[in-house]
């Protein structure tokens, strides 16, 4: 959504194929990393419909630098798990923190109406 809207804070989009995608990876560019403890700007969000997709990309590209803090934010099963097993692989350490999403189905119709 911030790339259709101008790309304000300078994203770029990982895909692992286009038009038939299996994952979709944001993050900034790398050019805007100043500090490498920070990892809210090595911020990186996911959405996946294969999760060998998802280990292929964050396994085979620099997307999660060995030499930065970084936080991978999703919102689909598996995610933690396919994190793990790649940072493993890479000899990392990560910690998984669980986040919950609350949606409302019908937001409240105005006064009046």
């Amino acid at each position: 959504m911030t790339v259709a809207r101008g790309n304000p804070a300078a994203h770029e989009v990982l895909v692992d194929s286009w038009p038939n995608f299996g994952i979709v990876l944001t993050r900034l560019r790398p050019e805007e990393h100043k500090d490498p403890r920070d990892h809210y700007t090595n911020q990186l969000a996911t959405f996946y419909r294969d999760k060998g997709a998802l280990r292929a990309l964050l396994g085979g590209t620099e997307a999660a630098v060995q030499a930065r803090a970084f936080q991978i934010l999703g919102m689909q099963e598996g995610l933690d798990e396919a994190v793990q097993e790649v940072a493993g692989a890479k000899g990392l350490q990560v910690e998984i923190i669980r986040y919950l999403a609350l949606m409302s189905p019908e937001p409240p119709r105005p006064r009046g109406q």
